[in-house]
């Protein structure tokens, strides 16, 4: 009778542990972790079935499972660091550690891996482009005619900028799109909000976090760019506008220029057909938000 008992326990203790699982979301990062003989798959379509099924058992279990992006480069210059093996196991496992506490993961909600995965390499695509964004901000420094904190004080515009434009958008779910051009890469951040008739609008604190940190980059660099913004609402046509940065200031574009940059194929240049019950308008002003402010450096 105690020993049964004591195994219920145990039971019972590995349904309160969570766990985190290093996902190898493509074949080119499958390919590299074969170099190590201790891992032992040997195909990207098998490993990740054999993965949907473990994430399945440990679901029905009542075990709630975390998915971290495992990068392999990251995981040598780890194992260097440390003077860990990286054949060792073990050394995954203290890496994938490692990734549920820093690192970029998505809990796994019993989607199937196909639609989960993409949704991972977001979320690592976006949080490397805040950090990214975060230290050029960082790096400028403070302005040296006034002595303001440039990357802050061009955080704090950017933030009242979203808010500007968020307050002056009709409802609907917004969807917008900033990109700022110049050395040594291009950034495009994207944010999502939904906003019902006379009520607030619901955005993803990460999302709006990482919008926000790639506009004040655009605009405490003077970089060129844009942003665009698209409402939808039931029983309207989706409503289209955008600004350009340049400058380090935001300008409207026309209904026109609007048309012009959605029907055209960004990178070959040829036109796109128009698609049909979406309405191109020049955006609401802004104010003196959008103008911008004298800072060198």
């Amino acid at each position: 009778m105690a020993h049964t008992g004591h195994q219920t326990m145990r039971r019972v203790l590995r349904r309160e542990i969570a766990g985190t699982i290093g996902v190898l979301t493509d074949d080119h990062d499958f390919r590299a972790m074969r170099r190590y003989r201790s891992f032992t798959f040997d195909d990207h379509t098998t490993y990740l079935r054999q993965l949907e099924t473990v994430l399945r058992a440990r679901a029905a279990e009542g075990t709630h499972t975390t998915l971290a992006l495992f990068d392999p480069e990251d995981y040598a210059a780890y194992c260097a660091d440390t003077g860990l093996d990286p054949e060792a196991p073990a050394s995954r496992t203290r890496f994938t550690a490692e990734l549920a506490a820093t690192g970029c993961t998505i809990p796994y909600d019993g989607r199937p891996l196909a639609v989960l995965l993409p949704a991972l390499v977001d979320e690592a695509v976006r949080q490397a482009t805040w950090e990214y964004a975060t230290t050029l901000l960082t790096r400028l420094g403070p302005c040296p005619t006034c002595g303001e904190d440039i990357g802050r004080a061009a955080f704090t515009r950017a933030s009242s900028l979203l808010l500007r434009i968020l307050d002056t958008a009709p409802p609907g779910a917004r969807h917008l799109v900033c990109t700022v051009s110049g050395p040594p890469e291009t950034l495009v951040s994207v944010l999502h909000g939904d906003q019902e008739l006379h009520g607030p609008t619901h955005l993803d604190e990460a999302e709006a976090l990482e919008f926000t940190s790639v506009l004040a980059l655009g605009l405490a660099t003077r970089s060129p760019g844009g942003l665009v913004m698209r409402i939808s609402a039931a029983g309207t046509a989706d409503r289209v506008h955008g600004w350009r940065l340049r400058g380090g200031a935001l300008e409207p574009l026309t209904a026109s220029e609007v048309f012009d940059a959605y029907c055209t194929d960004a990178e070959s240049g040829e036109p796109i057909p128009p698609e049909p019950g979406v309405d191109y308008r020049e955006p609401p002003d802004l104010g003196d938000e959008s103008t911008a402010p004298d800072h060198r450096h």
